[in-house]
């Protein structure tokens, strides 16, 4: 079932929701709890995954397993009465607005924005910016393959001791060992993104013979448990650099765009409108 396209911000993403319905739905078998402000707001075996868009999903909860004490109700958003708009109270807190909806697909089904909340867990596990996709897959594979970081003529980095990073529908990632980077061209980044694949990484600017990179390498200090070979490891962003593969280089494709999905949402529905609103563009999903 394939219902809407990319979603922008949060009035277009309720209208497309009451007058079209999600990119599509599915039961998620695992429990799923909401804490914020000292309290669980919700703790279901129930909750749905829903894609609001075709990249990944959000965690929908029934309205039952909400704290019936917690939802502070505001106002319908429709004339047919279709979805509700309340907030929901933690000990001292309120969230952001939260959709109860009432008639269609999602009936029954509350969306809470994921960073409205402090810690969304799946069984004990936090989850970090939104769910994992129960179709995609992390495999991370050591190679000797010679990878080659240029800016211009100038080499930036080198290694033949690397780790490939192959994400279900995403462009390969290349990680290699610090000691492969000329530490002369970088100065740190305050930047930090989360993945729920990865974890928390942190970044490094480049800069070579006057021109500036901002945030071109990452790294997990700390990586999740599924991307564990990558610990300490830099990757590059192939889009802001060049980057050979045993001398071949890897190429951008002029009509593709960057979706930075570490960015959080806020941020993919933004990039989805700055790639072009008429119709679906193509769209990379990085991080």
């Amino acid at each position: 079932m394939s219902k809407a396209g990319p979603i922008f911000d949060f009035n277009e993403l309720t209208q497309t929701l009451i007058q079209k319905g999600p990119h599509k739905y599915e039961k998620c078998p695992r429990r799923v709890r909401g804490f914020f402000d000292n309290v669980y707001l919700f703790d279901t075996t129930a909750a749905y995954y829903v894609w609001e868009h075709p990249y990944y999903p959000h965690h929908y909860v029934p309205l039952k397993d909400v704290k019936s004490e917690a939802v502070v109700k505001d106002k319908y958003l429709d004339d047919e009465k279709t979805v509700m708009q309340v907030k929901l109270k933690g000990a001292t807190k309120t969230t952001g607005p939260v959709l109860v909806f009432e008639k269609g697909d999602l009936k029954g089904l509350v969306r809470v924005a994921f960073g409205d909340l402090d810690t969304w867990f799946e069984e004990d596990q936090p989850i970090y910016q939104h769910p994992k996709d129960p179709y995609k897959r992390i495999d991370i594979l050591p190679s000797s393959r010679k990878v080659t970081v240029k800016v211009g003529d100038v080499v930036v980095a080198e290694s033949s001791l690397n780790m490939f990073l192959f994400e279900t529908l995403l462009r390969t990632r290349y990680y290699m060992p610090k000691t492969a980077i000329q530490w002369q061209y970088t100065t740190p980044s305050e930047t930090t993104t989360l993945c729920p694949y990865k974890g928390k990484a942190e970044y490094y600017n480049l800069n070579v013979n006057g021109k500036e990179i901002p945030d071109a390498i990452w790294w997990y200090r700390y990586p999740t448990s599924e991307s564990a070979p990558v610990a300490g490891m830099v990757c590059f962003y192939h889009e802001k650099v060049e980057l050979f593969v045993d001398g071949v280089r890897e190429e951008v494709p002029a009509s593709e765009g960057i979706l930075d999905r570490s960015r959080g949402q806020e941020a993919v529905h933004r990039e989805f409108k700055e790639a072009g609103e008429a119709g679906m563009p193509r769209v990379t999903l990085e991080g």
